[in-house]
């Protein structure tokens, strides 16, 4: 499965955020399309729309399990998409912004 660490990513990548949404608003990304996993399937046509057709899709969990899930997906739906490894814990820790659902500092749930 094609994965990427925190420390690869650049500004200005497109990140799909696969969290609950207590966690979203708990802390997140700024900037990330979050679409959780027990929406995912229902809601691909919001995905698609979001989504570059010219790029990767990074997508990102709390720890790479659940993002790992949604990129086989995308892979096997013929999408540029990698894994995030080690997810939004990793991303806190190396020191990337983190917003709650007001673009406040947030914290990783």
């Amino acid at each position: 499965m094609p994965t990427v660490e925190v420390a690869g990513l650049a500004d200005g990548d497109f990140l799909l955020d696969v969290r609950e949404d207590d966690e979203w608003q708990a802390g997140h990304a700024e900037g990330a399309l979050h679409i959780p996993i027990s929406e995912f399937v229902a809601r691909y046509g919001e995905f698609t729309e979001a989504a570059p057709q010219d790029g990767p899709v990074h997508v990102i969990c709390r720890s790479g399990g659940r993002s790992a899930q949604v990129t086989m997906y995308l892979v096997q739906q013929g999408i540029d998409a990698v894994n995030v490894d080690g997810g939004m814990q990793i991303w806190a820790a190396s020191g990337r912004a983190v917003v709650d659902a007001k673009g406040q500092p947030g914290f990783v749930l």
